[in-house]
Order: C-alpha cells, then sequence, then structure tokens
C-alpha cells in the first residue's frame, strides 16, 4: 500500500450556524476538485476520498474558515465602549505589548497522514523540536492534525513557523518514498498476536529504519519498499 490516496470523515457541522451545508460542500468541491465527495450526512459529516496533499489543503481551507469565523463572532460580542483619549506614547506601548502577546500566542496547524506522522516521530523527532515550541497531535483515523504553538515567549512565534515548515517539508519527501505492508491476524484471540509481536521484534535490529505499529486485529509496517517486502516476507 502506497501513500497516494487517503479518505477521511471530515465534520462541518461547526458552519451550520453560519452557512447552508449543502452549499459549503459545494463550495470545497469547487477548492479541491482532486477529491471524490460522498453524501453530506445529517449530523454534518461528510467522506473525502483522494491524493493527501489535495485534503491536506482541504483541511487547512477549513480551518482558516473557521478560524475567521470565531473572530467575527468574538467581535460582535464585544460591548460598545466610549473611547477614552490617551496620550500617544502610551497608546504605541499599548499596542506593542498586545502585539508581543498575540505573536506568544500564536499557534499553526497542519495535517498529516497518521502514519507519515508516527514514522516521523519514531525517526526524525528532531522535526518537532525548537526553543520556545510545543507540538502535539490529534490522531482522527487515516489523518494526525498537528498544533503547534509557542511557550510563552515572543520568540517562539517565529520558532513555530519553522517548524511547521520542518514538518511539511519532511511530510512531502517521506511520501514519496515510504510504503505500508499490512499483516493481518488470521485468528482472534492474543497468541497470535504476541507471536507476531515476537517475529518483529526479533527481525527490527536488521531492519532499524522500518516502523511496526501493532493493532488488534493486524499489525503495520511502515518503510522504503524494499526493508517493507522483506521484513514481510520474513514475517510471514
Amino acid at each position: 500500500q502506497a501513500f497516494l490516496s487517503v479518505t477521511s470523515i471530515l465534520s462541518v457541522a461547526v458552519f451550520r450556524d453560519h452557512f447552508s451545508l449543502e452549499d459549503l460542500v459545494e463550495e470545497m468541491k469547487k477548492q479541491s476538485p482532486a477529491l471524490s465527495f460522498g453524501p453530506l450526512q445529517p449530523d454534518g459529516r461528510v467522506a473525502v476520498q483522494g491524493p493527501f496533499p489535495a485534503l491536506r489543503a482541504l483541511r487547512e481551507f477549513l480551518l482558516l474558515k473557521a478560524k475567521s469565523l470565531s473572530e467575527q463572532d468574538r467581535r460582535e460580542a464585544q460591548p460598545h465602549q466610549r473611547l477614552r483619549r490617551k496620550p500617544q506614547e502610551h497608546r504605541a506601548a499599548s499596542e506593542t505589548r498586545s502585539s508581543a502577546r498575540e505573536a506568544a500566542r500564536e499557534k499553526h496547524v497542519l495535517v498529516v497522514d497518521t502514519d507519515i506522522y508516527l514514522y516521523m516521530r519514531r525517526f526524525f523527532p528532531e522535526a518537532f523540536q525548537a526553543n520556545d515550541v510545543v507540538v502535539s497531535g490529534v490522531t482522527d483515523g487515516d489523518i494526525t492534525t498537528v498544533c503547534i504553538g509557542s511557550a510563552g515567549r515572543k520568540a517562539g512565534a517565529a520558532h513555530g513557523l519553522r517548524v511547521k515548515k520542518t514538518i511539511e517539508d519532511y511530510s512531502v519527501e517521506l511520501q514519496k518514498v515510504l510504503r505500508k505492508e499490512r499483516l493481518r491476524f488470521q485468528e482472534s484471540g492474543a497468541g497470535e498476536r504476541q507471536r507476531y509481536g515476537r517475529l518483529c521484534e526479533r527481525l527490527k535490529p536488521r531492519y532499524p529504519k522500518v516502523l511496526v505499529i501493532p493493532y488488534d486485529t493486524h499489525i503495520d509496517v511502515v518503510g522504503t519498499s524494499a526493508d517493507v517486502g522483506k521484513f514481510t516476507e520474513q514475517v510471514r
């Protein structure tokens, strides 16, 4: 299995109070012609399938749209207040402090394939590391949403942007070379899982760049095409 196409279930229910969800899905189709869309469900979910870069771009599009709506709601909720005059230098200092706080709180979000994310975490941990930067990931099936924020200092904002770019570059390059093979268990008991687990542990030293991801019903093996092919053949 190569990383050519992925499927994700997107929820657009959050936009229900602002848009017609049917119109929003049509806008998404125009935004991402390379993707295939399933029917819109009553709960606001829609299945989307296609190339991972196109799906990632769609998720970024929806996140930006949600962010703009959140900012609009926040502005509308603020009570109208009578402005008081302040000396120019006081206002400038206040604006400087405010912009510094906003920079420190700035977050970056990107979406990556879950297997590629786990592979990067295992073999390229430096991609997620920088001074004053906090990186977290939330996995939803084939997709992992990575949130990159600063630890509270102004410098963290620039470092966070650099980490985002690094993760994106790694993801693109790994997508070109990685392959996934799935080893399915024939039995439902724990015995076969343990047997497969022991075999994989025994082979790992010979294939140090192969990632083994165990699940209840199968094991996913991720690595280069040559390594994955040899690894799974020997396990079988």
